[in-house]
């Protein structure tokens, strides 16, 4: 039997959207963000949503659609960076399919964000580098056991193919 549900988990930057669709590209599956999944359901932004509703509306949001792509088959889903630190999720997750953690420094993963534009990521927006270094080490603590709850962990520099191989590869009778 393959896996159906691959559920990809870590900080902002870590790696995920672009893990996720490079792996579902390659074997075939359907792959989605779920940040991205949400703002097309809600026709706004993340940083939109978080304005209007907060962060704990955001959360309902994203716990609610959570639901509905574990209802999907044959899928890679990279979640947000807090999906799994909140409510039941990770739990969910992991009964629902395959999680990942990817793993990555809190120095590699400023770097990522700083590369790929503060703007767009509303918990980190307007920090300076020592702010946005700090806010992603104490992040990391807080969010390191839920993270670790995954049934797998990769170090985000070291994303090779042969983990999601193995995960997505039908098992032999």
């Amino acid at each position: 039997m393959a896996t159906e549900r691959l559920f990809l988990v870590g900080f902002m930057a870590s790696g995920k959207s672009t893990t996720g669709r490079r792996i579902a590209r390659k074997y075939g599956y359907d792959f989605i963000d779920l940040d991205a999944y949400i703002e097309k359901r809600y026709f706004k932004t993340i940083a939109q949503i978080f304005a209007e509703k907060g962060e704990d509306g955001f959360r309902q949001i994203e716990s609610s659609l959570l639901d509905e792509v574990m209802g999907f088959e044959h899928v890679i889903v990279a979640c947000g960076g807090g999906t799994p630190c909140f409510f039941d999720n990770m739990e969910r997750m992991n009964k629902a399919g395959v999680t990942v953690y990817l793993n990555a420094s809190a120095v590699d993963l400023c770097q990522y964000l700083k590369q790929s534009g503060l703007n767009k990521r509303p918990l980190v927006k307007d920090k300076s580098d020592e702010e946005l270094l700090l806010y992603v080490q104490s992040s990391l603590q807080k969010r390191a056991p839920y993270y670790e709850k995954a049934l797998y962990t990769v170090a985000s520099d070291d994303l090779s193919d042969t983990l999601f191989e193995k995960l997505l590869k039908k098992e032999e009778n």
